[in-house]
């Protein structure tokens, strides 16, 4: 059973492959609901933004702002908030460009693993699909790759394609991180039609 190391054995990786956060309260790597600090912790497109910024790279919270075009002083609340619920790690501190200290980030993966129920959505928007379009606005519409597939199942044959779906993203999330390797990202938003759209038998019945 995998246990949270002392700090001073030098910096955690991102799981699956590293220690769990210290502090976590958690003894295995598992998707599990999550608490209350947790949900509130996550529930902002710009702390999701954070934990992408960090994810495959320790940064700093100058560096953070940086690559989201924010100003330092406005962002180190959100990497505060972050640390103190476990989905950022501290790492030990390094000499920067000027021999100045630097305390760099990095992110734990823990957000893969928390499932956040009503905790989702941002008002009438979901989290996800919010953030997923911040993301992408200064993407190359040529580099991103978009599919579209309509399909009428069983309830039981709707739940496969949801399960499968989430062995890939485990499987994918799984893989180690290529430190010469390209970052992508993946949405995946599976929805019903409109109640307003009825199939033909539907409509046959109204004769």
């Amino acid at each position: 059973m995998d246990t949270a190391p002392d700090a001073a054995e030098g910096p955690l990786e991102p799981p699956p492959y590293g220690a769990l956060p210290v502090g976590s309260g958690r003894q295995v790597w598992a998707r599990r609901p999550a608490d209350e600090a947790e949900a509130k912790a996550v529930a902002s497109p710009l702390r999701l933004r954070i934990l992408r910024t960090t994810l495959h790279e320790a940064r700093t919270n100058k560096e953070i702002a940086e690559s989201l075009g924010l100003n330092p002083a406005s962002v180190l609340h959100h990497v505060r908030t972050l640390v103190d619920t476990g989905f950022l790690i501290e790492q030990p501190v390094r000499r920067g460009p000027r021999g100045s200290r630097e305390r760099p980030y990095l992110a734990s993966g823990k957000s893969r693993y928390l499932d956040l129920g009503d905790d989702r959505f941002l008002g009438h928007q979901d989290l996800l699909v919010t953030t997923f379009l911040e993301e992408i606005k200064d993407v190359d519409p040529q580099r991103l790759e978009t599919s579209r597939l309509g399909f009428r199942l069983s309830p039981g044959d709707v739940e496969q394609v949801r399960q499968r779906f989430e062995e890939l993203l485990t499987e994918i999330a799984q893989l180690p991180s290529d430190p010469d390797g390209e970052s992508w990202s993946i949405l995946l938003a599976m929805h019903p039609e409109a109640s307003g759209v009825r199939s033909a038998h539907e409509l046959d019945g109204d004769h």
